[in-house]
């Protein structure tokens, strides 16, 4: 029987003011996941793990997994420059009972081919979770070719692998591998391919715009589990208008941030509208904004994004 497709959020990191995790926060957004019926990874690009200590990541995943309890999976990545740190994560995740490692390809270390299959090995060979490959060149100039992705798909305990180059031709070349070999399971990463994915045999996707619209991502995925066509393309239809209005003002994962941002604020000034209440509820709701030296908050921006997520009706 072919399993039913689905969504994991790259959920994003919460922060107060002075930059610490706010924890109650994150927990809130895990909340909004679960009810949407979304999946959950910890740590990635749109969660801020190049921000994060090693003791921090430990921390922020048993929040996150401890807050989902077993309600939806959590996977989290522990991808780091160096072999030994991310074997070292990635034992640290084991032990909280993660349902799977993400490892992002190593970043600042040019790696060759083979070194990529060693890296990958290690972690695969020293947990007990599954292990997801994690290939986003743009970001860590480190690409899993598809022939390398080919080989170590025949490790045991590497199950998938995460795709986020956005190249099509790539993700075709990944998906044939997922074809050929039992077991290997294909996620796509960029917002606008969800659907095309899911038609041409990806096992689902992993998504930073889920953050923002967690209920049309999952629209997505039901629709097209119960083989409703129209209704999964008119949801990415809306889903890649969102991504495409949104995007064009930033970076995605600091736009993302920021919208969720902006969302918060205005739902705290609706829901309290007392000051000292508004200010107590954004405290315990807001993402907040990210550490430095990433985005600084910009009025103009901000109600650019505010404009933006009226006109998608996400804001009143």
């Amino acid at each position: 029987m072919t399993p039913a497709k689905e969504a994991y959020v790259a959920l994003v990191t919460c922060f107060n003011d002075d930059e610490t995790i706010n924890y109650a926060a994150t927990r809130r957004q895990v909340q909004r996941q679960i009810a949407a019926g979304n999946n959950l990874l910890c740590c990635g690009t749109n969660g801020d793990f190049s921000a994060l200590t090693f003791e921090e990541k430990v921390q922020l995943t048993g929040e996150v997994v401890a807050e989902a309890g077993g309600k939806v999976k959590v996977i989290v990545n522990a991808g780091m420059p160096a072999t030994f740190e991310t074997l070292k994560l990635a034992k640290a995740f084991d032990a909280l009972g993660v349902d799977g490692i993400a490892v992002i390809t190593p970043f600042f270390i040019a790696c060759t081919q083979d070194g990529l299959i060693r890296h990958f090995s290690t972690i695969a060979d020293g947990v007990e979770a599954p292990v997801y490959l994690y290939d986003i060149p743009a970001r860590t100039q480190n690409h899993i070719e598809p022939a390398t992705a080919r080989a170590l798909a025949a490790h045991g305990n590497i199950k998938g692998i995460k795709d986020s180059g956005g190249a099509k031709e790539t993700l075709e070349a990944y998906l044939q591998v997922g074809h050929d070999v039992p077991g290997f399971d294909v996620y796509s990463g960029p917002d606008h391919l969800v659907h095309w994915a899911l038609a041409n045999g990806a096992r689902g996707c992993i998504s930073g715009l889920g953050n923002v619209m967690p209920d049309v991502l999952a629209a997505i995925i039901t629709a097209y589990n119960r083989g409703d066509e129209a209704a999964a393309s008119a949801a990415q239809e809306k889903y890649t208008a969102l991504r495409t209005d949104l995007y064009k003002l930033g970076y995605p994962p600091a736009m993302v941030k920021r919208a969720l941002w902006v969302m918060d604020h205005s739902v705290g000034a609706s829901r309290q509208p007392a000051m000292v209440k508004r200010a107590l509820w954004v405290m315990d709701h807001s993402v907040g904004a990210s550490r430095q030296p990433a985005l600084l908050p910009n009025d103009a921006q901000d109600q650019a994004i505010a404009a933006i997520l009226k006109q998608h009706g996400l804001l009143a």
